[in-house]
């Protein structure tokens, strides 16, 4: 079979490698110039390896996940860290017990002492949006000084526009546990960077790359089954509007090394500007050849606003935007041999590992599906 994926990211090159090792013929495409999608990595002038997209940090707690990705690429353990940036200090984020102390001041001995000051400080309310679920847990003051301007500034919307999912990534723990992704098994980075990682899944005979190339559904024609990352509304022509995204404007400098230990930092202040990364603080991001070292602020947008590069989907409270979705996919569900995938695809906001694990689920059920795959050649 010869198979048509769009789009070079995780996605798509699961999909093709998953394929390509059954016996089919894939042919991959992507607009941009380089593989690896939003992960997409390089070393730049100072010695310093960015993401060109925004800090891509792998943490999972699904083995079988990690074992596949494994077969292409070695690890190096890093544990995450963020600070919040408020008008005088910085503080640890997700919210612990040492930002509790340090916004208002006094100190919990136990977990138990942290819980009753919580208790007391949460307003209970129904959950409609994100707002309603932050004030229920840890109350209006620490809703409003590390919630609400930094939401306003990335989704372009307020708390209370926005649904809870979208805050419940990010939950508060009553320990002094800093690191990000503290409930997570694995947390790693693959050695040489996210670069080679794809070029090492797409190096099979039975797949090509075609990078610079933009999707046209004359494509199709010449496919037995297609796989799809592009925007669902964008190939439908937008025939029930277009999906909202939020995009990122990327603002690197030079600036002279610090010996801070957290990677990425967030403001939670009225400005422009959502986070500051420093890149040196990843393991193995770092050559130590230059005093001067590359860092990366961010400044959320709109698609629209962003040469239509979208990267985060936007979830309402109301629910909206996922009705206008659902009539897309019955589009989709119309359309034989056509599967969309990926963020774009299917309108989610999906971490690195949930979108492997969903690719391997997907081509794998889809080989021994009715017509397809080796049964169906």
């Amino acid at each position: 079979m010869t198979i048509l994926i769009v789009g070079a990211g995780f996605a798509g090159a699961v999909h093709a490698r998953i394929l390509a090792e059954a016996g089919c013929h894939v042919n991959v495409i992507d607009k941009r110039s380089h593989v690896g999608g939003n992960a997409f990595d390089h070393v730049d002038d100072t010695g310093i390896r960015i993401h060109r997209y925004g800090p891509h940090l792998f943490h999972t707690s699904n083995a079988a996940v990690v074992d596949w990705l494994s077969r292409f690429t070695a690890w190096v353990p890093y544990e995450h860290k963020v600070r919040a940036k408020t008008a005088d200090r910085f503080m640890p984020l997700p919210i612990n017990r040492d930002t509790v102390e340090l916004v208002f001041d006094r100190s919990f001995a136990t977990e138990a002492d942290l819980t009753e000051f919580l208790e007391r400080i949460r307003v209970r309310k129904e959950v409609r949006n994100s707002a309603d679920y932050l004030h229920a847990t840890i109350g209006e003051t620490l809703t409003d000084l590390l919630f609400r301007p930094y939401s306003r500034k990335m989704w372009g919307l307020d708390l209370e526009e926005l649904d809870a999912s979208v805050v419940k990534r990010v939950a508060p723990r009553l320990d002094r546990d800093d690191r990000y992704f503290a409930a997570d098994r694995f947390q790693m980075m693959p050695t040489a960077g996210y670069t080679p990682l794809f070029e090492a899944m797409l190096d099979h005979p039975r797949i090509s790359v075609s990078l610079d190339t933009a999707f046209d559904k004359a494509m199709l024609a010449d496919a037995e089954a297609c796989f799809n990352s592009m925007p669902i509304d964008e190939f439908f022509d937008f025939r029930y509007g277009a999906l909202p995204y939020r995009s990122i404007r990327f603002h690197h400098r030079a600036a002279p090394r610090d010996t801070r230990d957290w990677a990425v930092t967030n403001y939670t202040d009225d400005s422009a500007f959502t986070r500051e990364t420093h890149w040196y603080v990843i393991p193995l991001h770092d050559d130590k050849s230059s005093t001067e070292v590359t860092i990366t602020v961010e400044e959320p947008c709109d698609y629209r606003d962003n040469d239509l590069e979208r990267y985060y989907p936007v979830k309402d409270a109301d629910g909206a935007y996922r009705e206008a979705y659902l009539k897309y996919t019955a589009l989709a569900d119309a359309e034989p041999d056509l599967t969309f995938i990926g963020r774009c695809g299917t309108y989610a906001y999906l971490d690195m590992d949930q979108v492997v694990n969903q690719s391997l689920a997907g081509a794998r059920r889809w080989l021994v599906g009715p017509g397809h795959g080796r049964d169906g050649r």
